[in-house]
Order: structure tokens, then sequence, then C-alpha cells
């Protein structure tokens, strides 16, 4: 439906409806962050959406999420305009959503959106009837008196007015229309729901699907900037680059597939836009963390909002790479990445993460408008003022500091970066010594030194972000497994670090146990703002955290994390699998303010919900040598193998299965104490992730994992020794390769209940 063509009659609904703003009971900080506007903003849930059907109104549903620059600028454009205010007040229910607390609601209407215009965002802003079927959306449009608005594209008041008057004069076009798109998105939306209608067979996934894959992101690979895709603007999505990056981790039979010219080239391009995003404008170069994304091709300016996502999902993939390579550049990032987590002001001292900074803020504590960058940016007079004029010409040819600034005006669409410079590495200490006549070590103490007054100047003259301080499951979790796994590669190296990112891990785990899992039903609650929020956890909160706890389990061998995975699991599964298709539904069964359930099978910002959901079944199932969890892990394969076998490349995530369903996941058992098994979980641990999982049981561990696992029951707690197990038989294997262990040794008679661990 195109608003332009809508009929332009009268004016409100005349049903003497009188709406107040209801967003002072909301506890997200984004929904309360409107409650003093005109506009009479209701609550998403059953009280709105009856008050719709009662009234004969339209909803207008608005959805961003407190880190988000364009949400901001709507709302200064619109929603704090009284005329605006006026329209929604009198023809519509109007709701604001945050997309973190409901990413159901979101991922429904982005689907329409996306179908309908051909691009998606936030804000995100839909019409929709009564019973929640959308009839027109879109993501920003300009609001009275904005300098967005272009030629004859109509604004935000002139669609306001063109849904309110059809919905008057052709309602039942309207209707008739809502239908029929709902029908379309339905369809639309199939993903995890088509490969077996009609009880159709599986053909199985094969391991050239990985292939295809690497071919299609070797094309869109940009040579010149690095990452992807060649243009702008461009997103880190990690999932894509750890797919990449494992390629040549994987067992032989995956190069042998791939070649091993091609598995090289896949990791030369995730190292090389690793580097190109630690150095750019990206990457906080004063202080620490990542933005979103990069608004230039080459990544020298983003989007300024810090994601607590972003930051849990680039931390192991930078540990990674640094494990490969041993590149100091990689380990100053793995720090910078884990200090942003585990400080104030992220991690709450009660343990949880919080999940966003702004891209706004004040530049001044006197001034009344926030701005874009604020916080973050640098004019060459401050340089001076801050450092003097020797260093402040060092650190600006370091950091491409101009005196007019670096920030193109295509790129500055409300003139807020004028003469500002964002930070981003584009000389060397080498480079400098030789410009300046000075000594390398003479530059280095001269940009370390440099870089701490700035970040103090920042720190004490600029207003801070706002902080979105709601603590989401599913973004915890995935924060948990980094800091684990950094914790367990860091604990020989650097034991200090390491029992600081994994106390802050913990520490984490115990405050969701404590406020957010029910121990009797054993179910979740997604987040935590000042108390346990009202909304139930979704399938991608289970699967994160599972995902996370194995992570710490592998990390201290400490059974607790183990046993509250499996419960979980045990839960995931009841809750949210699709017996007839297979694989998880976003939701579950009973959730009653949706008009579909939807599948999460593709990579986006953050990994998809089955792919991650498919790992931890075969971590499981291989931990506790339950045929029951393996089998659901390859049954998500199949439920989305249509989709994976048509573009690999959008399911980075469930390629771990893939190559799982053909050459299966081994589990190392660590048996006894000594020297030797000390060494070999020293050799382990200082390889970067690729298949495989690993536990320990001796006189004092392990003990649920025994009575959980038959096969490691059988095994001796006081024989030193590494047990290497796979479709219930074990070896003893004591060597390691690339790709995992190399299994030499004979057979072992565990395999068939009678033995213990083999002694070294």
């Amino acid at each position: 439906m195109d608003v332009r063509d809508l009929s332009a009659a009268a004016a409100s609904a005349g049903d003497g409806l009188k709406l107040v703003n209801r967003l002072g009971e909301s506890r997200s900080p984004y929904v309360r962050g409107h409650m003093h506007n005109p506009v009479a903003w209701q609550m998403w849930g059953p009280e709105a959406i009856a008050l719709a059907k009662k009234s004969n109104r339209l909803i207008f549903i608005s959805i961003g999420y407190a880190a988000c620059h364009w949400c901001h600028v709507m709302e200064r454009e619109s929603f704090e305009n009284q005329e605006v205010a006026n329209l929604l007040n009198a023809s519509f229910i109007p709701i604001k959503i945050d997309r973190e607390e409901r990413p159901d609601v979101d991922r429904i209407y982005m689907n329409y959106v996306q179908a309908t215009t051909g691009s998606g965002g936030w804000p995100l802003n839909v019409f929709i009837t009564p019973d929640l079927e959308p009839i027109f959306g879109g993501t920003y449009w300009p609001g009275p008196g904005s300098t967005m608005a272009v030629g004859d594209h109509i604004g935000f008041v002139g669609i306001v007015q063109k849904i309110r008057d059809v919905w008057q004069n052709q309602q039942q076009r309207c209707l008739e229309s809502a239908k029929e798109i709902t029908a379309q998105l339905r369809e639309f939306a199939q993903d995890g729901n088509i490969s077996r209608q009609g009880g159709a067979e599986s053909d199985g996934l094969e391991l050239d699907l990985l292939d295809e894959a690497y071919e299609h992101y070797a094309a869109k690979y940009d040579s010149e900037f690095a990452g992807f895709p060649k243009g702008a603007p461009k997103f880190p999505t990690p999932a894509n680059l750890a797919f990449l990056l494992k390629l040549g981790l994987f067992p032989s039979a995956v190069s042998e597939v791939i070649g091993s010219q091609e598995c090289e080239n896949a990791k030369a391009m995730v190292l090389s836009t690793l580097r190109a995003m630690n150095r750019g404008g990206i990457h906080d170069q004063i202080g620490n963390g990542f933005a979103r994304y990069s608004v230039t091709r080459d990544w020298s300016l983003p989007h300024f909002e810090k994601m607590l996502y972003d930051q849990a999902q680039l931390l192991p993939l930078y540990l990674d790479a640094y494990l490969l390579t041993k590149d100091p550049e990689f380990l100053s990032t793995i720090h910078d990445i884990a200090t942003y987590l585990t400080s104030s002001p992220m991690q709450a001292s009660t343990g949880g993460f919080f999940s966003a900074e702004d891209a706004d803020s004040l530049y001044r504590p006197t001034d009344k408008e926030k701005r874009e960058g604020a916080f973050y940016v640098w004019t060459f007079s401050e340089f001076q003022t801050i450092l003097g004029d020797r260093d402040a010409d060092i650190l600006a040819r370091y950091y491409n500091v101009k005196d007019e600034g670096n920030v193109s005006p295509e790129h500055d669409a409300h003139d807020e970066l004028i003469n500002q410079n964002v930070l981003a590495i584009t000389s060397t200490p080498t480079e400098l010594a030789k410009e300046f006549a000075l000594s390398v070590e003479e530059v280095e103490r001269i940009l370390s030194e440099g870089r701490q007054k700035l970040l103090e100047h920042r720190n004490k003259e600029r207003p801070r972000p706002t902080l979105d301080d709601k603590i989401v499951v599913s973004w915890n979790g995935l924060a948990i497994g980094a800091l684990a796994r950094t914790a367990s590669a860091l604990s020989i190296s650097d034991p200090n670090a390491s029992k600081k990112y994994l106390d802050a891990a913990e520490k984490a785990v115990v405050f969701l146990s404590n406020e957010l899992y029910n121990h009797d039903s054993k179910t979740l609650k997604r987040v935590y703002r000042e108390g346990p929020g009202e909304v139930p956890g979704f399938a991608d909160d289970y699967a994160f955290l599972i995902s996370g706890l194995i992570d710490m389990y592998e990390a201290t061998f400490n059974d607790s994390f183990l046993t509250l995975a499996d419960d979980l699991q045990r839960t995931q599964l009841a809750l949210f699998w699709d017996q007839e298709h297979l694989g998880f539904f976003s939701t579950p069964k009973d959730q009653e303010d949706l008009i579909m359930r939807l599948k999460d099978g593709m990579d986006n910002a953050e990994p998809g919900t089955n792919g991650v959901s498919a790992r931890n079944l075969d971590k499981l199932g291989a931990l506790f040598e339950d045929e029951a969890y393996t089998k659901k892990a390859r049954e998500i394969g199949q439920a989305f193998e249509a989709e994976i076998m048509q573009h690999p490349f959008l399911f980075s995530s469930l390629m771990d299965a893939v190559v799982v369903g053909r050459l299966g996941m081994k589990h190392s058992v660590i048996t006894g104490e000594g020297k030797r098994v000390d060494e070999w979980l020293k050799e382990y641990r200082s390889r970067p992730q690729s298949l495989g999982t690993v536990s320990r049981i001796g006189k004092e561990t392990g003990e649920w994992l025994r009575s959980r696992n038959a096969l490691v029951k059988s095994m001796s707690v006081e024989r030193e020794g590494v047990m290497v197990c796979e479709l219930g038989v074990c070896r003893e294997g004591l060597e390691l390769d690339i790709a995992g262990l190399r299994l030499d040794g004979r057979e072992n008679g565990a395999a068939n209940g009678e033995g213990a661990g083999v002694a070294i």
C-alpha cells in the first residue's frame, strides 16, 4: 500500500477516547525515555490490544532501543511535537516497544518492512490493525521542520494523516489488504518450516556447503579496506568472521573439500578485517570497546553506540586470532574488550552486564542538545591544548586528526561533526619516529602518555553517553562465554587478568541464576532492570546462556555450570522445539500477542539461535554421551536444510553442525592429576576454538558428570590420563593437532564398560 495513493478525507476518530502516556510504568530505559512525550504512548500487551479492538483504532507501534541515534532524531522531530501528538492521540493507539525486551515483536514487523520496502532499521514504525496485522510501515520518517525531508517525499505528518483517513473511509479495503499482507508475510517467514513439509526425508548436508559459503565471502571481500561487503556500511557480523577463521581449524576432511589455499585465504581475510577494525574509527581508540558498525567503507566513521552483544562476540574472535598468530596487536585488543566488559559502566556491581552505551551525548555539561559522537570526537585545537604543540602533532599524525576535521560532510547529516575528528590509527611508531626525528621508544612513550591525557580529559570534561542499564539474558550469555574462554586461554600467560575475567563471568552467572532463573520451573525471565521483568525468556536467552555455561565449565571443570546448562537445555526443548518441522521456534507456543511464530536460523548482528543451539546440543551430547541431544542437533540442520542448501552463507553458525554431522565431535576426558595432563590441558587451551569439548574428573572433580555419563563413570578418577571419546568409543590421546586431537593409541576397553582412564 502506497500512502500517496490513499484518500485524503476528514479528521479524528470521534470516539471520545482520551489516552494518557503510560510509559512511566515501564522499566525499559528506552521506553521510559518517552514518558514525557506529548504522544500518549501505551505499553505493548493485552490491555493496549484490547483497547484497540474496543475503540476500533489502528495501532501505531514504534520500536527502537536506547542507544539508537535515529530513534533520538525521530523523537526530537516528531514525538516531542504537539501536532504529531494530536494526530496520533486522536485516531490511533500509539505504542512504544523496546526491541531488546521484545525481539519477537520487532522481528515480525521488521520482516514486513524489509519485504515491502527492501530495507529495515530502527526506529521501526508500523501501523497495524487491532488484530495485529500490518498495513503500512517504514523506519525513520522526517518530522515537521526536518532538514532530512527530500523532494516530494512524504513526511511523518502526511503519513499519519493518510493512514488515519483511509482507515476511517476505506476500512474494509484496509482489512483485506492487511490479511493479504499477513498471509504473504507468513510465506515470507517460513524459514525452518519448509524442509520437512509433506513428510519429506532429509537429503543430508554435505561439506561442500562450506565451500559454497566460502566462495560467497571471497567474492564479497573488500581487498582494499578489508571487511564485508566491498562498499558501505560495514558491519562486523562476527558469526561470519568466526566461520571463515575456523575453516583451516576443522578436521582435514574440510580443507580437502575447500582447498588448503582457500582456507589460508579465509584466515587472511579475517585477520585483515580484524586489524582494520582495530585501527579504525569503529574502535574507541582512547577508551575501550567497539561501536556497532561503520558508516564508511574504510571503517573510519562509526555509528557510535556500543552494544554488549558486539563486544561479547568480538572478544572470542580476537582471542582466536591471537591464538593463531601470537600477534601482540590482537592480544592488546583482547584486553581492551575484556576491560570494557568488566569495568564500569558495563558491568553492574551486582554482576550482570548492561546492554549498551548511547551514540548521542552532550559535549559539555552545560550544553542543552545532545549530538552524535560528542563523547568520542576531537578537534585539533583540543589536541594542542591538552597535549602541547609537539605531542599534539605526533598524536594527530598517528590518529589522522586534521585541523579542518576528518568527517566528510556527506556523512554529517545534521552538521554535528564539523571540524571534528574521529580517531583512527593511520601511522606507525616507526614511521612517526622517522618523520619527527625521534627514537621509536620515545614515540611510543609520547603516544602512551598522550592517550592517557586524552582519556583523563574526556572522562573529566565530557558527560558520558547514557547507559542502557537493562540486563538481557541472551547477551549476558554471550559475554559470559567470551570471558570464560579468554580467562581459560590466558590462565598461564597472564593469571591475574585471567582471574579478573573469570571472576566477572562467574559473578554474572550467579546474578542471572539468583534473579532471572526460576529453580523450580527451570525457566528464565529475559530482562532485569529494577527487578526481574515480566517477559519470559526466548529461545535465544536459553541458547546463548547454555553456550556461556559450557564455556564456563570448560574453563573451570565446575559441575554446577554443566548441571545448569543441562537443565536449561531440557527447558529449551520443552518450550520451543517444533515437533512437526523440527528446530527451535524463537517464542514459546503460548505467546498470545503475536500473529506468528518464527524460527531464528540466519546470522545477523547476533548469531542465529538455531546455530548456537545445534552447537550446544552437539557439545552436551558429546559430554554426556547423550544420543537424544546429538539427534536434536542433526534435526536442526534438517529443519533448515532447504534454506542452507540455497544460501549457505546466511547460516554461518550452523556450519559447525554440518561438519559434526559428517565427521563427529570428540570429547576429551582428563583423568587424575599430574604434570603430563597439566601440560596437555595447557596446550589444549592455547589453541583456537574449533570442534570438540573437554571435561575433567578426579577425586574431588566431576562427580555429577560421572552420574550423567556412564562411559565417563567407568573411568578411573585416580589414574593420570586423557581419554578421547567419540560415538561410545574411547582412546587414549596425548597429542594435539590444530584441528583438535590426533588420536594415537589403541582403542580402550572403557567403550565396552570395562576399563578406566589409561595411565601415562
